[in-house]
């Protein structure tokens, strides 16, 4: 790593330097270069730097002397170990440091950092950017949702020399959390997906989240754009960045970048005509849903504004792969299942289930269709109102069997049964359609003692993330094969 060697990083994470006695093993550390720098000491590379953080599960500092038996050059710590025989860093708080060093790491590198950012569809927008960028450039991105406090250090601190553009993931919940974290990737360029009903509870509304997400424009560098939802109210209303005015992407035809036309393909994918700033586009996206085409569209702004022929465009399109617990099918002997189980808001929820009813709908109802829906978190005051709004909406679609997950989703469940009485008014029908479990876990039970559902039924799976709906996936995955 560039730049890297023990008194570059002392000094670049305001720490006090400890080097092993003269006479050890090598006395002349100092001036070599680490391999890498982790907080996971299972993930150390001889040479490397180990970080030792305070987690809620472990103390890294317990990892010491495994790591430097190891090989690490050295290591980051709050306290001296309690075995001195290595080289240590000596800091205030560790965290501080990850993010300090990744900062001074960044500035060795001249290369263009695009900042994805978003209340939803930050990770498949990121690997879209990425995957249409990979057609000319070499890539480094996010790895994973690695976009908080953490994360996006780690990220930065994966830059290699033969890298020539990074594309990071930016994620926040908290006012001044993106400021801290621009700080860091000095972004040249952005791409905001949405301003949405997220993370309430601490920015209090939609006027909130915007401005929580748009402290991002002061820490950008100048020399890249704007990448813009023009579809989305808020976003739509900004003229200008860093003194140029943004590159808007949307469905609407006025657009730098729009779609001319949509064809869903369900879960075979999506084919699109996009206009890019007025050259006509065919192309296919392999991923569903009309998200999905919002996310291409913003891959081809990036794409655009880097420099990218048509054709380089279209076959990044085209070669995007899918993330698991986003709206991945997964194919079984008994179930076809849509693993949208990593996070939930209220606006993915009702792209999730319509595109599970257009499934259904695309199969001449020769299937059946399940969703399996758990608790939203974050939402703030409203937040029963819009689990209700959810579960009115699931059960307007006609889907054949609704199952509620959560104590707040008792709400969903209780504004579906609504719906369903008003439609038919048979209770005893209802009783068939609709059900809730309070928690995952009586889930789970429910999954291996009832039968919730039928052979060959499609099962949409979506929660926030800490209802732990991959336990669900893995379930329903394991029956009928083995």
């Amino acid at each position: 790593m560039r730049g890297m060697d023990l008194e570059n990083i002392a000094r670049a994470v305001n720490g006090e330097l400890f080097v092993r006695k003269a006479g050890d093993a090598s006395s002349d550390e100092t001036e070599k270069e680490a391999s890498c720098v982790v907080i996971d000491s299972r993930k150390l590379e001889r040479g490397g730097i180990f970080v030792a953080t305070k987690g809620e599960r472990a103390d890294g500092h317990s990892f010491i002397g495994q790591v430097l038996e190891k090989g690490a050059l050295g290591v980051i710590c709050e306290k001296k170990p309690d075995d001195e025989n290595g080289n240590y860093i000596l800091v205030k708080d560790s965290f501080d440091a990850l993010k300090r060093l990744a900062a001074y790491y960044r500035s060795l590198f001249d290369i263009p950092a695009i900042g994805i950012i978003g209340s939803m569809g930050k990770t498949s927008t990121k690997e879209m950017v990425a995957a249409v960028l990979s057609e000319r450039y070499r890539v480094h991105k996010t790895e994973g949702n690695y976009n908080n406090e953490v994360g996006v250090p780690l990220t930065i601190l994966g830059l290699r020399d033969e890298h020539e553009i990074a594309v990071i993931e930016m994620g926040i919940n908290q006012f001044g959390e993106m400021t801290r974290l621009a700080k860091i990737v000095r972004p040249d360029s952005v791409v905001m997906t949405n301003i949405g009903p997220c993370h309430l509870e601490f920015l209090h509304d939609l006027d909130g989240v915007f401005r929580a997400k748009t402290e991002v424009f002061e820490y950008m560098t100048g020399k890249g754009r704007a990448i813009l939802n023009g579809d989305d109210e808020r976003l739509s209303s900004v003229k200008e960045v860093c003194g140029e005015k943004p590159i808007f992407y949307g469905l609407k035809d006025t657009l730098d970048v729009c779609a001319r036309r949509i064809e869903n393909r369900q879960l075979n994918g999506t084919d699109a005509v996009f206009d890019i700033n007025g050259e006509e586009l065919k192309v296919h996206i392999p991923l569903p849903g009309e998200h999905s085409a919002k996310n291409a569209l913003a891959g081809a702004a990036a794409g655009y504004f880097y420099g990218l022929d048509a054709e380089e465009i279209r076959r990044g399109i085209a070669n995007v792969k899918g993330v698991s617990g986003r709206l991945a099918p997964i194919k079984t002997e008994s179930y076809l299942l849509i693993d949208d189980c990593y996070n939930a808001n209220p606006t993915s929820m009702m792209n999730a289930i319509k595109l599970l009813a257009d499934t259904g709908r695309s199969s001449g109802r020769k299937t059946g269709t399940a969703a399996v829906l758990g608790d939203m978190f974050e939402l703030g005051e409203d937040s029963g109102k819009m689990h209700r709004e959810v579960g009115c909406f699931a059960a307007e679609q006609g889907i054949d069997r609704l199952i509620t997950v959560g104590e707040r989703s008792e709400g969903m469940y209780e504004a579906a049964k609504e719906v369903f009485l008003k439609e038919n008014g048979d209770p005893s029908d209802i009783d068939k359609r609709l059900h809730h479990y309070r928690s995952t876990e009586e889930l789970l039970q429910a999954i291996d003692n009832e039968d919730l559902f039928k052979e060959g039924d499609t099962i949409l799976l979506k929660a926030s993330h800490a209802m732990h709906f991959e336990k669900a996936v893995e379930r329903l995955s394991g029956i009928g094969n083995g």
